[in-house]
């Protein structure tokens, strides 16, 4: 039977559901790619039997997205989180109080530098907050109990971390909240992991990443369903669908990146690429959307907290 376009419509006062809607009557191109990653999100958190990552490189907490990921582990729509360590970072700093700067990305970068300021594209960072990590993360660790640092995972030193974040929105104390692990298999390629290396060098303080694999992996061969959520692409991508191949790939995957797929790399490769691999099983559960994160996941987040709070309501 043929399925037909139709041509969206959108009016005064209407709700991003709506307008997902619409873009599902229409259902091509870039519209019908969200509308379908808004359905496959829906099951997703509708189905307990599904076990959902979300997987985030890129300047996710940076960009703005810091809130709404901490109300997805908040609220327990994800069970499990694969971050790259520069997000692990801004939430640490942001929630220490340093807020980043609006800028823009034809800045001067030589005045940026000499008055303190990191650039990401039009956002400026003031680096006394990297500055402040230092001084906490030591802190964290004079105070942590030896024993807890003799050999250590990285999602339990996260989870302790954690613990003793005090800003209510911040990623990582949700997910301490909540016993939701938070995997970083490239926190070394941040200043948090730079950190950690240097207290190393003065102090006991042993991370064994295998240990975080054993973690992963108990998670993926626990799962009834497997769902992933990718922001960006990089090591988190890899990561989680990787670990899936332990249960012959994921049921359901939506990837939002800007990355193109004809330089080969993974953060631009179309989802169903993975289907080679074993670590997805099919694929008709899945969304790659190329746009930016910042403004895709939010809408595709509200119009999924919309249509699940009707279909509880009825």
């Amino acid at each position: 039977m043929k399925k037909y376009i139709n041509h969206m419509t959108v009016k005064p006062g209407m709700t991003v559901g709506y307008l997902v809607n619409e873009m599902e009557k229409s259902g091509v191109l870039g519209a019908g790619k969200l509308a379908k990653a808004v359905d496959i999100m829906l099951e997703m958190f509708l189905d307990p039997d599904y076990t959902v990552y979300l997987a985030i490189a890129g300047p996710m907490v940076l960009g703005g997205l810091k809130k709404i990921i901490s109300h997805l582990v908040k609220d327990e729509y994800v069970n499990a989180l694969v971050m790259s360590g520069a997000n692990i970072v801004h939430d640490i700093v942001d929630s220490l109080g340093y807020k980043n700067i609006q800028g823009s990305f034809s800045a001067s970068d030589e005045k940026l530098r000499d008055n303190n300021l990191g650039r990401v594209g039009d956002i400026y960072i003031d680096q006394s907050g990297f500055e402040a990590l230092e001084r906490w993360i030591y802190d964290f660790l004079n105070n942590l109990p030896k024993f807890k640092k003799q050999n250590l995972s990285i999602y339990h030193l996260l989870h302790e971390i954690g613990k003793r974040i005090d800003d209510k929105n911040s990623i990582l104390k949700q997910a301490s909240i909540h016993n939701i692990p938070i995997f970083s298999p490239g926190i070394l390629d941040s200043m948090l992991g730079f950190h950690l290396w240097t207290y190393s060098q003065l102090k006991t303080l042993k991370l064994d990443p295998l240990l975080d694999f054993n973690g992963l992996s108990d998670i993926v061969f626990q799962s009834k369903k497997s769902g992933v959520i990718i922001l960006g692409g990089s090591i988190p991508k890899h990561h989680v669908l990787g670990a899936n191949i332990l249960r012959d790939g994921v049921d359901s995957a939506i990837q939002v990146t800007l990355d193109r797929p004809e330089g080969g790399g993974l953060s631009g490769a179309p989802l169903e690429e993975s289907i080679s691999w074993k670590k997805i099983k099919s694929g008709n559960r899945l969304a790659s959307i190329i746009g930016d994160a910042t403004i895709i996941f939010p809408i595709m987040v509200a119009a999924t907290l919309e249509k699940l709070n009707d279909k509880q309501r009825k």
